[in-house]
C-alpha cells in the first residue's frame, strides 16, 4: 500500500495586523483582559482590496507549498480546500485557485466545511486518494477569512478571531522513505451544533433587512460548552489516534492542537499528560485563524527547524458543527 508524504509546505497572513489594544477602541476591553483569556496579542485582517479573500491568500500559500515540494502548479490532480465563508457560495473556491494558480490540467476542486476541523479532516481524504491511486499529488489548503463573519461590537467573539492561509502539497512516500500516515479520525456532535453557529446567510434563512436591523449576519458562539468540548474531543481522538497506531504519547516528537485559544491548547496537553514544549503554539501572534490554523503552524515549524524529516506529528482540531478530528503522521 502507497504511504503519504507532505512534499511541501506554504503560509499566508495578510499585512494588517490589528492588536488587542485596537480592538480596545471597538469595544469595553484591554490587551491584559484579552491575553489573559485567550493568549492572543494580535491578528491579521484581510484587505479586500490586495484580494485577500480566501482563494487570493491560498494563491500565495499554494505557490510557495507547490514550489517547496519542487513541483509545477500543473503538477496537482487534486485540489481539497478547507474553508468555513468561501469566495462565493459558488463555484466553489478550490476551482476559482485553480485558475489563480494557472493549472490547466482540468484537475478536481473540492470544497471541505468542516469548519476549525476541514483540514485535518481533508488529511484523512488525501491519504485515502493516495493510498487507492486516485491522486498523486494533492494540494491541501485551509484558509479563513474570519473577518468576515466577525461582530466588531461583540466582546466575547470578536476577540477571538484572525485570516489566515496554510497549505500542503501531499503525494506518496518514495521508495526507501519513511513518511506515512499512521491514523485519522474525524467526527461530530450535532447536537451541539447550536454552539457555535452562522445562522443566516444560507438557503434556510437567507439574509433580508430584518436580519441585517438585527445584527444577526454575524456568528454565534455559547463559549462555555465549545471550550469544554474542544478539550474533550481533541484529548479523546489523539488518544484515539495513538492507540489505533499502537504508540504513545512518548512516539510524539510535536503536537499541533487547533490554534483557538491558549487555555484551550494548554487545558488538552494537561489532560493528555503531554508537555508543552513539545507543543506548536503561535495564537499569540494571529488568533484563531480556523481551518488555517494547523497547517500554517506546521509550516512555520518546519521553516524554522523544529519539525524534521522522520519526526512524528500529532494534530486534532476541533469547530463548528461540532466537528472534531485528529490524525498521526510521520513528517
Amino acid at each position: 500500500m502507497k504511504q503519504m508524504k507532505i512534499l511541501g509546505t506554504g503560509k499566508y497572513f495578510p499585512e494588517k495586523i490589528m492588536t488587542n489594544d485596537d480592538i480596545a477602541k471597538l469595544v469595553d476591553t484591554s490587551d491584559e483582559w484579552i491575553f489573559e483569556r485567550t493568549g492572543v496579542r494580535e491578528r491579521r485582517i484581510s484587505d479586500l482590496a490586495k484580494e485577500e479573500f480566501p482563494s487570493g491568500m491560498a494563491e500565495h500559500a499554494a505557490r510557495m507549498a507547490i514550489k517547496n515540494a519542487g513541483l509545477q502548479p500543473n503538477d496537482i490532480d487534486l485540489i481539497l480546500f478547507s474553508v468555513t465563508i468561501p469566495d462565493m457560495l459558488f463555484p466553489n473556491t478550490a476551482s476559482r485557485l485553480q485558475e489563480r494558480l494557472g493549472i490547466t490540467n482540468q484537475c478536481g476542486c473540492l470544497d471541505i466545511n468542516a469548519a476549525c476541523s476541514g483540514w485535518v479532516y481533508g488529511l484523512t481524504i488525501a491519504n485515502s486518494m493516495i493510498q487507492n491511486g486516485t491522486s498523486k499529488n494533492i494540494l491541501l489548503v485551509g484558509c479563513e477569512m474570519t473577518s468576515g463573519f466577525n461582530n466588531w461590537n461583540d466582546r466575547s467573539t470578536c476577540i477571538l478571531f484572525g485570516d489566515g492561509c496554510g497549505a500542503v502539497v501531499i503525494g506518496a512516500t518514495p521508495a526507501g522513505e519513511n513518511s506515512r500516515f499512521y491514523n485519522g479520525v474525524m467526527s461530530s456532535d450535532a447536537s451541539k451544533k447550536d454552539a457555535l453557529t452562522l445562522p443566516f446567510g444560507g438557503a434556510a434563512a437567507p439574509i433580508t433587512h430584518d436580519v441585517l436591523d438585527r445584527g444577526d449576519q454575524y456568528c454565534k458562539m455559547d463559549g462555555q460548552i465549545v471550550f469544554k468540548n474542544a478539550v474533550k474531543t481533541m484529548a479523546m481522538h489523539s488518544e484515539t489516534v495513538l492507540k489505533n497506531a499502537e504508540m504513545t504519547l512518548d512516539d510524539i516528537d510535536w503536537f499541533i492542537p487547533h490554534q483557538a485559544n491558549l487555555r484551550i491548547i494548554e487545558a488538552t496537553a494537561q489532560r493528555l499528560n503531554f508537555p508543552m514544549n513539545k507543543v506548536i503554539v503561535n495564537v499569540e501572534k494571529y488568533a484563531n485563524t480556523s481551518s488555517a490554523s494547523i497547517p500554517a503552524a506546521m509550516d512555520e515549524a518546519i521553516a524554522d527547524g523544529r519539525i524534521k524529516r522522520g519526526q512524528n506529528i500529532l494534530v486534532a482540531a476541533f469547530g463548528a458543527g461540532l466537528t472534531s478530528a485528529a490524525a498521526l503522521i510521520k513528517y
